[in-house]
């Protein structure tokens, strides 16, 4: 860990989970971007047309395919291009997150009165608050009943409605910085779901939990059950180039999205990721345990897209990353039936101790971002 770096064109860090470099110092995301101007779309535009048509052919369902959506700008972005650019029948599904704020809420609604048909489902609250308080505690990631269940709620429902394709958004590892084995498949398989998106931990927190096969349905999956289905699993980010900004443009038009009134917490940007309380506190958590956080991630999309300098983004990591989610405290508290130190005594627990010195009561970084 003491030899730690960062990327010479974005301000990806060594400490990510799964990130590669290559000679010149560029971080597999970066890399991607470059490769993204140069591939031939057209190859894998041919993969998503034989996909749809097959599955048009074979369906068993109403529906074609399921894009699970919160009412963002890239669930929109996909929901849209599924439905008026190639002629599906999609159904549409939001997990609903423990802490809801405003602003998401309202733009799910937007979304869904422009004509789409959709599922709200909400997983046993109770069984949600037990595994995210596990999540918090043993992981450091602190709405991990929620991260599960966007996978194993959405792929419940597909299998329910005898659904074959289900769509999410980007791949965050290939885009963002991570592994690159699916970088050039178009589906992704549960396995690589369990290793790269629950980062192992899936099996041993829900036995942890206690909690009945019946209230951790929405929580688990049956792999027999997938083996023997027709089930495909891909992002929608694989078949064209992604770009979460355009995203962002496209839903304004579309659905008269909704940004936050201030910039988000741990932030310099108020148009991403705005349905949930628990964000801010998932990217500090990751800032601690990393070296990197949110404005980070945010100031990385920048660069690649041409939109700012890598210096202009070192300046605002400086002033955004370390933020401690203070907005949010009382609600975390309440969540998780905590006192603020025993609260803070699991943030302390997370902490990797070769990045960051605790002075005056707070976590200060011991390196310089470079």
């Amino acid at each position: 860990m003491k030899k730690y770096f960062w990327c010479k064109n974005c301000l990806n860090m060594s400490t990510r989970p799964r990130i590669t470099f290559d000679e010149k110092g560029f971080c597999n995301a970066c890399q991607w971007m470059a490769e993204k101007k140069v591939l031939d779309w057209s190859k894998r535009k041919k993969i998503l047309k034989e996909t749809i048509d097959t599955i048009k052919q074979s369906k068993k369902s109403n529906y074609d395919c399921l894009v699970p959506v919160s009412g963002g700008k890239d669930g929109t972005y996909v929901a849209y291009q599924l439905k008026e650019k190639y002629g599906l029948n999609i159904l549409t599904l939001t997990c609903r997150p423990p802490m809801e704020l405003d602003v998401g809420e309202k733009n799910l609604r937007s979304f869904i009165n422009k004509g789409f048909e959709h599922i709200h489902l909400t997983p046993n609250s109770k069984a949600m608050k037990k595994i995210n308080k596990l999540g918090f505690i043993k992981k450091g990631s602190p709405y991990y009943g929620w991260l599960v269940s966007i996978f194993t709620g959405v792929i419940r429902t597909a299998l329910k409605y005898e659904i074959d394709l289900v769509f999410y958004g980007e791949d965050g590892e290939v885009e963002y910085g991570g592994s690159i084995q699916n970088k050039n498949n178009p589906f992704f398989d549960t396995k690589y779901m369990f290793q790269n998106y629950f980062e192992g931990y899936h099996r041993e927190i829900c036995k942890e939990s206690g909690l009945s096969d019946e209230e951790l349905f929405y929580f688990t999956i049956n792999e027999k059950e997938i083996l023997n289905s027709n089930l495909k699993l891909t992002h929608y980010g694989f078949f064209e180039p992604w770009d979460s900004y355009r995203n962002y443009l496209f839903a304004k038009e579309k659905t008269n999205f909704h940004e936050s009134k201030t910039a988000n917490v741990g932030t310099f940007t108020n148009f991403a990721q705005n349905d949930q309380a628990f964000f801010a506190l998932h990217t500090y958590l990751m800032y601690l345990k990393f070296g990197f956080g949110r404005a980070t991630q945010d100031a990385g999309i920048e660069i690649r897209r041409g939109a700012m300098t890598r210096d202009q983004a070192l300046n605002l990591v400086k002033i955004y990353d370390n933020s401690y989610p203070e907005k949010f405290l009382n609600l975390y508290l309440s969540y998780y039936e905590m006192k603020k130190d025993e609260f803070d005594s699991v943030i302390d627990s997370h902490v990797n101790k070769d990045l960051f010195e605790k002075l005056d009561g707070k976590w200060v970084p011991q390196f310089e971002i470079k």
